[in-house]
């Protein structure tokens, strides 16, 4: 498929000129079902509804001390440094997020096959998955800077060429996510709601996105109102906790001005029915190591 094709039948269409719309997503956000997963009818719904679940517990304490100590040693590798995977603060220089972390790391590998995790992102997606992207985020004490609100798939979408918000994130807390460091918020039922972005995405655009987003973010009108009609809930909890959420739905995080850090794992899979073309609104795919294009299922 040409980049031009892929145009022509773009059902999400974003990056435009003029004033952006909101658009009802025309897919669904859960694809399996009861019997597909762990997940029971109730919750199911509940994610159909809201484009979220939360899994209290879902690490040990022992689990999360590894992982912890796993995600410190990464950040002090001297080999990783130079390493185009390594995202900084855009002001402090300290490392904000690690890309591509489950083939760094042999215990995050690990950990996207764990039957707690796999399991349900098949069950949400209604399929076999592949990783799409992977990567462990650092939001330290103090100088912590935050994500504006945004749909990933909106992205993924635009600059990755995934066709359809048949993907899910999960993210693992190592860290007590607290109302106050930062912590995850996100707009339940937001993710029926396509919302376009306005403007032309630069060549090489992610060397500046991956550390402060400018192009592909709502316009404040457009955040007030799904706000006004979904409202914020935030992901706080015990360090172990991990939230699954739709690639669509709108969500951020503010700055982390405590002592506290926050960090957690990343993982987002995707439907291998919903492979990767050309981007919709770019001149050429993101590198691999953001938006993987190796669409074999995870398998235990």
């Amino acid at each position: 498929m040409t980049l031009a094709e892929s145009r022509i039948e773009d059902t999400y269409p974003t990056r435009i000129t003029g004033k952006a719309k909101l658009l009802d997503r025309t897919d669904p956000t859960v694809w399996g079902g009861e019997h597909d997963g762990p997940l029971d009818a109730a919750q199911l719904a509940s994610h159909d509804t809201k484009g979220y679940t939360i899994i209290e517990g879902l690490l040990s304490p022992a689990e999360v001390q590894g992982y912890w100590q796993e995600l410190v040693r990464l950040s002090s590798d001297s080999g990783l440094k130079t390493d185009e995977r390594v995202i900084t603060e855009k002001q402090a220089g300290e490392v904000r997020s690690i890309f591509e972390v489950h083939k760094i790391s042999e215990l995050i590998s690990e950990l996207v096959r764990d039957p707690r995790i796999l399991d349900r992102a098949r069950q949400i997606l209604g399929s076999e998955v592949s990783i799409h992207q992977s990567r462990v985020n650092y939001m330290p004490g103090f100088r912590g800077t935050g994500f504006y609100w945004h749909s990933d798939f909106e992205t993924w979408h635009a600059e990755d060429g995934m066709p359809k918000p048949r993907a899910v994130s999960c993210s693992i807390a190592l860290t007590d996510n607290y109302p106050f460091n930062g912590g995850l918020m996100v707009m339940p039922g937001s993710q029926r709601t396509f919302v376009q972005c306005v403007g032309e995405t630069p060549d090489d655009h992610y060397k500046d996105s991956l550390r402060e987003q400018e192009i592909g973010v709502p316009s404040e009108d457009d955040i007030t109102r799904l706000a006004t009609e979904c409202g914020i809930d935030q992901f706080t909890g015990a360090a172990g906790s991990a939230l699954f959420f739709d690639s669509n739905i709108m969500h951020g995080s503010g700055n982390n001005i405590t002592p506290y850090p926050r960090s957690n794992i990343f993982l987002v899979f995707n439907s291998v029915e919903n492979t990767l073309g050309e981007p919709y609104a770019a001149g050429r795919p993101r590198p691999t190591f953001i938006a993987s294009r190796d669409f074999t299922p995870v398998s235990r």
